[in-house]
């Protein structure tokens, strides 16, 4: 007979209710977890554009975080060329990782 752990039972309770896992360590780190580092760089264009062109864009802009987030979660086109930026679900990034990666990156 193997004996489990209290938290165990406890840890999946919590993701069975859908409840998030903790943010990581900072936004760079969750930016890179969730792979946008293979597309996008702090200071020149990869395969979408640079951090700091995204900050320009949308700098003074209201409501430009929940917007630039909302672009996360669901993808899109035609806004920095033909390339699409495929949709970015919580699986992927969680939205305090998420919230904390936009606001990052709108500071740059």
């Amino acid at each position: 007979m193997t004996r489990r752990h209290p938290w165990a039972a406890l840890a999946a309770g919590a993701l069975a209710c859908g409840l998030a896992l903790p943010a990581a360590a900072g936004p760079e780190t969750a930016l890179g977890t969730a792979g946008c580092t293979a597309c996008h760089a702090q200071d020149k264009k990869l395969v979408g554009p640079a951090w700091k062109d995204i900050s320009a864009k949308y700098k003074g802009q209201d409501g430009a975080a929940t917007a630039l987030a909302q672009k996360v979660r669901a993808g899109g086109k035609g806004v920095w060329g033909p390339i699409p930026m495929p949709p970015n679900p919580a699986a992927k990034i969680g939205d305090a990782d998420l919230a904390a990666a936009v606001g990052w990156i709108l500071q740059q």
